[in-house]
Formats: C-alpha cells, sequence, structure tokens
C-alpha cells in the first residue's frame, strides 16, 4: 500500500512539473526557463525534476509532445474534420490559431530560442511543424477539388504561407506583448487563396 502511495505521488509530482514547465517555457521559451523556476512552480523538490528526467533537453521534448497533443486533437477538430466543408475547415483553423495569446506559440517559441542548443529538440520542433503544414496541404488540396480555392495555387506552398503568416504573427505579437498583429490576419490571410467570401460571423463555425 505504502509503495503504491509512493508511486502515485511521484506519478503527480511528474505531472505537475511537466504541466508547469508547459506553462513557463511557453510564456519565457526554452532557455529562459530554468529548472529552478520550473519546480518552484510546481511546488516541489528539485530532485524530483531529475528523479523524472534525465536533463532539461529530456523534459523539453516530452513539454513539446505534450504541447503537440493539443494541436492534434485541434487539427483533428479543424483541417481533418471531414464533416465540414474545405473551406470553413480552413476559416476555424485560422480563427482559432490566430486567437493565441500574446505568449506566442510554444512551438515558434522553442524555434527562437532553444533550437540553436539543442539538435533534438529542432528535429521534434520541425517535425511538428511539418504535421501541421501537411494537415493545412491536405485540407487546400480538398478546397481546390471543390472549387472553393483560387486557381494556380500549389496546395503545399499555401500550406506553407499560412503556417508561416500565423507563427511571424504570433511572434510579433510576443516580442510587442500586444495582441495586434494577430487581429484580423483570418480574414487577410483567407481572403488571398478563397474564392468564397467569409461569412458574417466566421469565429469557428460548425
Amino acid at each position: 500500500m505504502d509503495d503504491h502511495i509512493r508511486a502515485m505521488a511521484r506519478s503527480s509530482n511528474r505531472e505537475k512539473i511537466l504541466t508547469e514547465g508547459l506553462r513557463l517555457m511557453h510564456q519565457r521559451g526554452f532557455a529562459s526557463a530554468s529548472v529552478r523556476d520550473i519546480v518552484q512552480a510546481a511546488g516541489v523538490p528539485q530532485g524530483s525534476f531529475t528523479n523524472h528526467f534525465a536533463s532539461k533537453e529530456a523534459f523539453g521534448l516530452e513539454v513539446i509532445d505534450l504541447y503537440c497533443h493539443g494541436i492534434r486533437t485541434f487539427n483533428d477538430e479543424t483541417l481533418n474534420n471531414a464533416g465540414l466543408p474545405p473551406d470553413r475547415r480552413l476559416r476555424n483553423w485560422v480563427a482559432g490559431a490566430a486567437g493565441g495569446s500574446c505568449d506566442g506559440c510554444l512551438l515558434g517559441n522553442f524555434a527562437a530560442g532553444g533550437c540553436e542548443q539543442s539538435e533534438p529538440i529542432r528535429q521534434r520542433v520541425a517535425s511538428a511543424f511539418a504535421e501541421t503544414r501537411t494537415a493545412l496541404a491536405a485540407c487546400l488540396h480538398a478546397a481546390g477539388q471543390a472549387g472553393m480555392l483560387r486557381p494556380g495555387l500549389d496546395h503545399d506552398d499555401v500550406a506553407g504561407f499560412l503556417l508561416a503568416s500565423i507563427q511571424g504573427a504570433s511572434l510579433l505579437a510576443r516580442v510587442t506583448q500586444d495582441p495586434a498583429p494577430l487581429r484580423g490576419i483570418d480574414r487577410l490571410l483567407l481572403a488571398t487563396i478563397l474564392t468564397s467570401p467569409a461569412p458574417a460571423n466566421d469565429h469557428l463555425l460548425h
């Protein structure tokens, strides 16, 4: 019984460290969020960190995986949602992706300050971006087949354009601590690629 309780406590501490680590690394970036800051925020001894994670790099990789779980859920609800027409899926994705806070995107924050310190982290971030780009390209392909995409556009190129635009606006919002770069970007981006006009209220349409 005591062993079981101790195991549950260890598991709970691990989850606390990951939850607070994700929050701090999202706010500060990989390099600026120290292990000491993370364990203090989690309310656990510093030894708990080394009990569960081999290094800060290994921890950072798990934080990315945890964050990407949320991204996959979001992509499934928007880009991969076969119950909605492709243009609506795109509108929902862009509206949601551009609706973040001034903390920016964790992946973008890692790319701006963390990838140069760790090749495994760089590869994991690049893989996460590639996964979303692939989902975007597939949705854009479906939009093209349905006649919803402006002619002459390459699906993969447009997917890269959308992803880069959202990431750039998120980075500007983070640097300036002002969400202005994200305001209206969904309408501006989609007006350049879709043939259908935006509905009167196009925020997360169902």
